[in-house]
């Protein structure tokens, strides 16, 4: 297997040298992660000592694999035979490598599909390595420097939650299903004039998922996460609030594609009713503006807004998003599923369908607790299986807690 891994990645880089039609993209994610230098692919590839240790383990003493001490350079002597060899061994590393599949595409026996092999390899543009390079470039503009100041960059591989993972009606994933069409079909979109197209309000009550699902989103969608709560952007100086707003959807367009997640989106509504100051109305005709202004077909943003407090958005607001999606408190269904995600790598002896009967208008956030707190008093105890008499008394501690909150 190292043998195989080698010589794809010297393949790979020689291939990827001679046609210059092959992009960035073209390089499978986990090639480009030994290849990032200084900013960039850029070539010609060259594969040194360091880069075949990390990817592929030892070198090899095939006859075809030259290695100079020198410069610590390793390189094929014979392209041929190398991919020769390498047809008849790495068959399946071909029809994942989209470089590697554009140059065995031809050869009829193999059975290879470029275009197939592309639509499985996550793209550039949401590499770790891809998204600090484009912030380190982005910094050295002073006035784009605090733009990022403004908004939490998350790539991909750093969001902790996975899409399915997160538990969603079959509204939001026929939604979400439109959305991932749309992402793949941008360049039809904007030829038929189509392009008022990925703007999302999720509304509903604190932890019932909306952050979640946009950080989840980001994961499945390979895109970087650009998070932003409203409030964190007005200033006390409120002649800098336009300048921040504008600052903010400015940065998302230089990081596209992306998406732009605004949370506590409400914070609109309290600042177009706080006062009459001229400044403020500026601040909201200045974000409204801005969302008109953004396109996921022409600009490649996403955005997506959240509010626990739907009913203040004005509906000036309101139109400014082609699809509200609700966020309720779980239904029975929900709960179910989201109690077996949360216990489904515990051992413990427990009853599913009479926690969902006692969790009536808990969120997922709420349910979360109850199994952590499950969990912890089971490890006080000197456990690690869970009873349901832990979890029964987790759900009887979240109850006095909620109504707590709503006494008060």
């Amino acid at each position: 297997m190292e043998n195989l891994k080698l010589v794809e990645l010297l393949l790979t880089a020689e291939i990827f040298n001679r046609f210059e039609n092959l992009t960035e993209n073209d390089i499978p994610k986990e090639i480009r992660k030994v290849l990032y230098s200084k900013g960039s692919l850029r070539r010609p590839i060259v594969i040194k000592e360091e880069m075949v240790r990390i990817y592929a383990g030892k070198s090899s003493d095939l006859p075809f694999i030259e290695y100079n001490p020198l410069t610590k350079q390793f390189r094929l002597t014979s392209f041929e035979i190398a991919a020769k060899w390498f047809a008849s061994r790495g068959l399946d590393l071909i029809r994942r490598n989209p470089v590697l599949a554009y140059y065995y595409e031809n050869f009829d026996s193999l059975n290879v599909s470029y275009e197939l092999a592309r639509k499985c390899n996550p793209p550039i543009h949401g590499d770790k390595e891809w998204i600090l390079q484009t912030i380190s470039e982005l910094e050295k503009s002073e006035e784009i420097r605090e733009m990022l100041s403004l908004v939490r960059i998350f790539a991909p591989e750093d969001i902790n939650v996975e899409f399915d993972s997160v538990v969603l009606n079959e509204e939001q994933m026929e939604e979400i299903r439109k959305i991932e069409v749309a992402l793949s079909e941008i360049e039809y979109l904007r030829k038929i004039g189509l392009t008022d197209i990925g703007k999302l309000l999720f509304i509903g009550p604190p932890g019932t998922g909306k952050t979640t699902t946009a950080r989840a989103l980001a994961k499945k969608f390979y895109l970087p996460l650009l998070e932003v709560r409203l409030s964190m952007v007005t200033s006390q100086y409120l002649g800098e609030t336009s300048k921040n707003i504008e600052k903010i959807f400015e940065l998302a367009k230089k990081m596209s594609p992306c998406i732009l997640f605004i949370d506590e989106f409400d914070y609109v509504a309290k600042m177009r009713t706080s006062d009459e100051h001229a400044a403020i109305k500026r601040a909201v005709n200045t974000l409204l503006k801005a969302i008109d202004d953004i396109s996921l077909v022409n600009d490649r943003v996403l955005l997506i807004a959240a509010t626990n407090h739907p009913s203040i958005l004005d509906p000036a607001v309101w139109r400014r998003f082609d699809k509200v999606l609700e966020f309720p408190e779980p239904e029975e269904r929900i709960r179910r599923r989201i109690f077996e995600l949360f216990l489904k790598k515990i051992d413990g002896d427990f009853d599913i369908d009479a926690l969902v009967k006692e969790t009536e208008g808990f969120t997922g956030a709420d349910i979360k607790l109850v199994v952590r707190e499950a969990v912890l008093k089971a490890l006080l105890d000197g456990r690690k299986k869970i009873l349901q008499e832990d979890l029964l008394n987790a759900v009887d501690g979240i109850k006095r807690r909620l109504k707590m909150r709503y006494d008060s």
